[in-house]
């Protein structure tokens, strides 16, 4: 017999004591903060039990809708409200394995893949029965409705689809094929049949994934935005720049271009499987140097092959001392401090938290018109284009706005912390569901 799981029935009391002790955690700093959080729930009667949650992703890497769970776990390790688990559907080791460890988490490595779907099936049902989570929070799109097909009976009655990815990731994913594609359809209805809830990033995500915020019934849909530590982001640039421009043998006139995001396969802006346009965005910062010679830019993002080939064409051209590829960083506060403007040419976002955090940052962006309109927190910071624009005109326009006048960089760091996108509002967010859904 598979043990029922238990439902989660969280008192405003204890809401009020999580947003009180979160806020404290994350924003005042002081030295007794976990002390407090932990004697403010301990004062509750009964003391509540942890909501248990299994996170499922595919590797706790550099990704925007990773980076999100480590600030959550971050955020609720010390007061022991929420205990957060990951089953890593790569079943590969990530660059924040040891810290999640460290803060409570187990992780659970299975592959989910065709030709490892026995052990897959096997596995997953094994982790659920043992383990008993009050909550599933799946973040792999259409695929969540195939693993929770695949754990009936042994789901909690909390099942999350969560979506991130741009319907780009769909269409290069799953249309190279009618059995691929219908694979995909499948995952979409079962998601529907058996998620009490689906959340994305952005409105815009959901409705090109087919699921309508604005319609209510089951599964409930609803935006829930990824959130980021405010405190990591807006320093003042002037030490963090300096050392930037050290580690790069910069001189101090130089205009910091910078762009985040993994570093895409084809090196031809028209090919329309390009997410981020990194080669766009490579000669967009090329046909700025022409203009203007003390422009600089910093690629960051994964993709060795990708890096490799660029940087042939960046030796032929003359310019390895003026643009640099730098690989996977976790830094990105310090190089945000240090930057004139974040390029982000995108040609599809489910969101574009990397704008969100250069406007914490004090940043301005320059981003393509296909970015979802909802990040924009610091209008006076967010610039965008057409795609269709020509290079030329990109140039031109990023050199216009190195020359403006940046808006107070606290006023900047106040609108992102009273926005959604404030860790402790996303985190205050999901609590609603965990401790809500299907009472």
């Amino acid at each position: 017999m598979i043990p029922k799981a238990r439902e989660v029935r969280l008192k405003p009391k204890v809401l009020e004591v999580y947003s009180r002790s979160a806020e404290c955690s994350l924003i005042s700093n002081c030295s007794n903060r976990t002390k407090s959080v932990n004697s403010g729930i301990s004062d509750i009667s009964p003391d509540p039990e942890p909501i248990r949650v299994l996170q499922v992703i595919d590797t706790l890497g550099m990704g925007g809708a990773e980076t999100w769970l480590m600030d959550l776990l971050r955020l609720w390790s010390p007061s022991g409200l929420v205990r957060m688990d990951f089953l890593l559907t790569s079943g590969n080791l990530g660059l924040f394995d040891e810290e999640a460890r460290r803060l409570g988490a187990r992780l659970h490595y299975l592959k989910y893949s065709r030709p490892n779907l026995r052990e897959f099936f096997t596995r997953f049902r094994n982790i659920l029965r043992e383990e008993r989570y009050d909550v599933v929070h799946d973040h792999q799109d259409y695929a969540s409705g195939w693993h929770f097909l695949l754990a009936s009976g042994t789901m909690p009655r909390i099942r999350v689809t969560h979506v991130h990815n741009p319907w780009l990731h769909i269409e290069t994913n799953y249309s190279v094929n009618v059995t691929r594609k219908l694979i995909a359809r499948a995952g979409k209805y079962l998601v529907k049949l058996r998620a009490a809830h689906v959340c994305g990033t952005s409105r815009d995500a959901l409705k090109r994934y087919g699921f309508n915020p604005d319609v209510p019934g089951r599964p409930k849909v609803s935006v829930v935005h990824c959130g980021i530590n405010v405190d990591k982001f807006g320093t003042q640039s002037g030490q963090e720049r300096a050392s930037v421009l050290r580690e790069f043998e910069w001189a101090s006139d130089a205009k910091i271009v910078l762009f985040a995001g993994r570093l895409d396969a084809a090196l031809d802006y028209t090919d329309l499987s390009n997410h981020k346009n990194s080669w766009l965005a490579l000669n967009i910062a090329r046909a700025a140097i022409d203009k203007q010679a003390n422009v600089r830019l910093l690629m960051a993002g994964a993709g060795d092959a990708s890096r490799r080939a660029m940087e042939r064409h960046i030796l032929q051209w003359g310019l390895g001392d003026r643009l640099r590829l730098i690989g996977v960083r976790t830094d990105m506060p310090r190089l945000m401090a240090a930057a004139d403007l974040l390029l982000f040419p995108s040609r599809q976002e489910g969101l574009g938290m990397v704008a969100v955090e250069a406007q914490a940052s004090g940043l301005p962006v320059l981003a393509s018109t296909a970015v979802p309109r909802e990040c924009v927190v610091v209008p006076e910071l967010y610039n965008t284009m057409s795609l269709q624009e020509p290079i030329g005109h990109w140039a031109a326009v990023l050199l216009q706005i190195l020359d403006k006048s940046r808006p107070p960089l606290e006023e900047c760091r106040r609108a992102v912390q009273k926005s959604e996108f404030n860790i402790v509002n996303s985190a205050r967010r999901l609590l609603d569901i965990y401790g809500s859904a299907r009472r």
